[in-house]
């Protein structure tokens, strides 16, 4: 089966919603589809409490968001990507907003909050809820516009779709596997962007959907491109401790309009880590947190919010509030038992501003991308905004490429993935792999590593991928492997690169190197020799 388009979007978090949207206002005629593994709402932007950071007051500037920056960077920001991102910021979200988003606001003006690292107040939300409520105006948005965008849900890409013209190699598009029709079908455009979102699925202990399980970084990674910086993986500090449930977040925001850390003991340990105290870095905190419950043997560690009332804590954190309440935790008496979780990949598919890869008609937007913007370590709430931006620009460029574009002629498909996905006969035990590959890596490769610990991971990492291209070979293949795959990629990409930098900077830390050095003051890079693989038609 084949699908023909102008652009294919692969994921619908902000960063593909708003791509779309921004393609359509420069090219009226688009014939767009999004494709998406589960419903359209499923992404990491919908479980974004926090907000986007602009500068929006008279009392904040340019240079004090792009100072604070590149401190939370560690030295790894491109200074120029970070200067046009936070630039860019005023105007993404007066477009957010004539699409319908409708933020917090105080006496007529956005409400501006401050979180860790940031030196003023400066990020817009919505509520706490503040991701819920841009996917809704986007897809309501994108739904509006049914000439030109097609969503195609309970969907998954595959592996993306490559061809020659004029001796040059090209993206025409993705490989996807139709859940309802059970069959695998070319969706072919002269334009594919990535905005698949994160791979903190990686990890046991995530705030991510159970979808975040980084496809798109598998999937340019098998097709040769570079991939950048995935050692460098966010642990947010405070994620609600209930064992056994889904995983919440508690934003950092909380932390932001006061909240205060403490031991089980009564112990305000931040006071004696960092001057900012709680509204350290992220890495800072979530250090501390590592330290605070290694060194007594807690299970968590306590944030305090209660002191400040409860009629501003249900205002300001409804659904925080409302949460923990039904979890059995009233924050407005009693503080909110918390660890760190796998929060954010700051690397990904190596772009440039306009999401611009290497291959030539692949574009990445969002979690997926390494633009510079990041550096070793994500300032909070910079992440909606890089997205924003980068898709902004990515249309541009896109429309104006695709006159240069031929449109792609795909004759062979290139894939381990044999045949059409069904039901595995039982030969391999796909949730208990799952369940162990993501154990190991919550286990040694975390928020403070060694060299040890890493190579034990990379030699049963290594492992688990034989078990599974054994799996690949056979008749037959199915939807959670195709996750797990992609997942012990991820995996496997995260831990030689931790393996390779040796020093601790940003969000990497390392027993055998705790300084950071100048020798590796750079950007991990990693690309796969793609070699003569399988062919389907």
């Amino acid at each position: 089966m084949e699908k023909r388009f102008d652009f294919i979007i692969i994921g619908t978090g902000i960063a593909g919603l708003f791509y779309a949207l921004q393609v359509v206002s420069h090219k009226p005629d688009a014939r767009i589809a999004i494709v998406t593994k589960k419903a359209a709402a499923d992404s990491n932007t919908n479980r974004a409490q926090g907000g986007i950071a602009a500068v929006l007051s008279n009392t904040d500037s340019f240079e004090s968001h792009i100072k604070d920056t590149l401190e939370a960077g560690a030295g790894l920001c491109n200074p120029e990507v970070v200067r046009r991102v936070v630039e860019d910021g005023p105007l993404v979200i007066k477009e957010l907003i004539k699409f319908g988003v409708h933020f917090s606001t105080h006496d007529g003006n956005l409400d501006l909050t401050r979180e860790g690292g940031h030196s003023t107040s400066r990020v817009v939300h919505a509520g706490d809820l503040t991701g819920r409520e841009i996917e809704r105006a986007l897809l309501n948005a994108c739904r509006s516009l049914k000439a030109n965008i097609e969503i195609h849900r309970d969907n998954i890409a595959l592996d993306l779709l490559t061809y020659e013209s004029g001796g040059q190699k090209l993206c025409g598009g993705a490989l996807v596997f139709l859940e309802e029709e059970q069959q695998i079908a070319k969706f072919i455009a002269p334009i594919t962007m990535l905005s698949t979102g994160g791979l903190c699925q990686a990890y046991y202990h995530n705030t991510n959907p159970s979808i975040a399980t980084g496809d798109g970084v598998a999937m340019s990674y098998r097709a040769g491109i570079t991939v950048s910086n995935l050692e460098f993986v966010q642990f947010h500090p405070t994620a609600l401790y209930t064992p056994g449930k889904e995983p919440f977040l508690i934003s950092e925001a909380v932390r932001g309009e006061g909240g205060r850390l403490r031991s089980n003991s009564g112990r305000y340990f931040m006071e004696d880590t960092h001057a900012l105290r709680e509204l350290a870095p992220r890495d800072i905190v979530a250090r501390a947190i590592d330290h605070e419950l290694k060194s007594t043997g807690a299970d968590f560690v306590l944030l305090d919010i209660s002191h400040k009332g409860a009629d501003f804590i249900k205002s300001r954190f409804p659904n925080i509030y409302t949460t923990c309440l039904n979890r059995g935790y009233d924050i407005t008496k009693e503080p909110i038992p918390v660890v760190p979780s796998a929060h954010y990949a700051c690397g990904g598919v190596k772009s440039d501003i306009n999401g611009e890869t290497e291959l030539a008609g692949l574009f990445v937007a969002g979690e997926v991308a390494m633009t510079g913007m990041h550096g070793a370590n994500r300032l909070a709430s910079n992440s909606l905004l890089e997205a924003v931006v980068v898709s902004k620009y990515a249309a541009v460029r896109t429309t104006a490429l695709m006159k240069e574009l031929p449109h792609p002629e795909i004759t062979e498909i290139e894939s381990d993935l044999l045949v059409v996905p069904a039901p595995l006969r039982g030969d391999l035990d796909v949730k208990e792999e799952r369940k162990d590959l993501t154990q190991l890596m919550s286990d040694k490769v975390g928020i403070v590593r060694s060299e040890k610990r890493l190579k034990e991971a990379l030699g049963v990492i290594s492992e688990t991928k034989e078990r599974i291209e054994d799996s690949l070979a056979m008749p037959s293949a199915d939807y959670d492997l195709i996750e797990l795959r992609n997942l012990a990629t991820v995996a496997e990409l995260i831990t030689e690169s931790a393996l390779w930098r040796k020093e601790s900077r940003g969000l990497h830390f390392i027993e055998d190197y705790p300084q950071p050095s100048a020798a590796y003051a750079r950007d991990s890079n990693v690309k796969k020799q793609v070699k003569q693989r399988r062919t389907i038609v």
